[in-house]
């Protein structure tokens, strides 16, 4: 079956009618675009597990601040259609931005505890756009699983306590971050990094590979377990941390130090020249 483009919501519908009078399993990639092998890797998971693969291509501009990338984030629809019938994907829905907000849009979705600290804190909004839209793509495209990469790890947590809360009937599939030989994680953003940046850009995975060996060792205060972090990232000049969070990997509260989580989830967000990366791990405390 070729890769079909869909470009409004009443033709995304009526597309997937079929499938579901015959009782066929629906899988929802959502993407920016720009698409590159970790998003490849969540089509791959989708079409093992469900029959129907449909990936949407949309930057949002609901969760983007006033200063931000928006306007120039980068985006290349033939590319991305190529990438996603190579894995095999079914649909690709690539709506406007008139399409999906006609009007401006009054009606958000909020998960208040948890859209409001580290990376919501230093970007306003955000997971409110990030909840909202995915709300709406949940409603179009009513899959039966939908597939996120790890590596936006809050933004996961976010997205599964949603789904939790407002009962929507369908499975949240969180798949491991996938990495350059280097350890960088991969992400559409990368492409903003001069060859001296993307070459300073593995500090981050060496911080958080350095506060996995500490937890190996026994370490569980999250001060001594940023400070390892902190200061592997200070062994590279290029690397200015914006984040470093050290949180309880299911709920993202703040460690106990005297009542430890069964995992810790390592959260950073570091600028190298005028980018921003992030990335994360999720760590079993033994």
């Amino acid at each position: 079956m070729s890769l079909e483009t869909v470009t409004t919501i009443a033709g995304l519908r009526e597309r997937l009618k079929p499938a579901r009078q015959a009782g066929k399993s629906v899988g929802l990639v959502p993407t920016m675009g720009y698409l590159h092998r970790g998003h490849a890797t969540l089509v791959d998971h989708a079409r093992a597990d469900t029959d129907v693969v449909v990936t949407s291509i949309f930057v949002n501009p609901l969760q983007f601040g006033p200063n931000e990338d928006f306007a120039r984030y980068p985006r290349d629809l033939d590319a991305d259609c190529r990438l996603l019938a190579a894995h095999g994907a079914d649909i690709v829905f690539a709506p406007s931005v008139e399409e999906m907000y006609p009007r401006p849009i009054a009606t958000h979705i909020e998960v208040e505890s948890l859209s409001a600290r580290l990376e919501g804190e230093r970007r306003p909004g955000h997971f409110r756009g990030v909840a909202t839209v995915v709300g709406k793509l949940f409603n179009i495209v009513q899959p039966n699983r939908a597939y996120f990469g790890e590596k936006d790890y809050q933004q996961l947590q976010v997205i599964r306590r949603m789904v939790a809360d407002l009962s929507f009937p369908l499975e949240i599939v969180g798949v491991p971050t996938v990495r350059d030989k280097d350890g960088v994680a991969l992400s559409s953003r990368n492409v903003y990094l001069s060859p001296v940046e993307r070459a300073a850009a593995p500090v981050l995975s060496r911080s958080l590979a350095a506060a996995a060996e500490a937890i190996d060792g026994g370490a569980v205060d999250p001060l001594d377990i940023e400070a390892v972090i902190r200061r592997a990232l200070a062994a590279e000049p290029m690397a200015e941390p914006d984040l470093v969070a050290v949180t309880a990997a299911d709920t993202l509260e703040p460690v106990d130090p005297k009542v430890p989580p069964p995992a810790i989830a390592l959260m950073i967000a570091v600028r190298i020249g005028r980018t921003r990366l992030i990335d994360q791990r999720v760590v079993a405390v033994p």
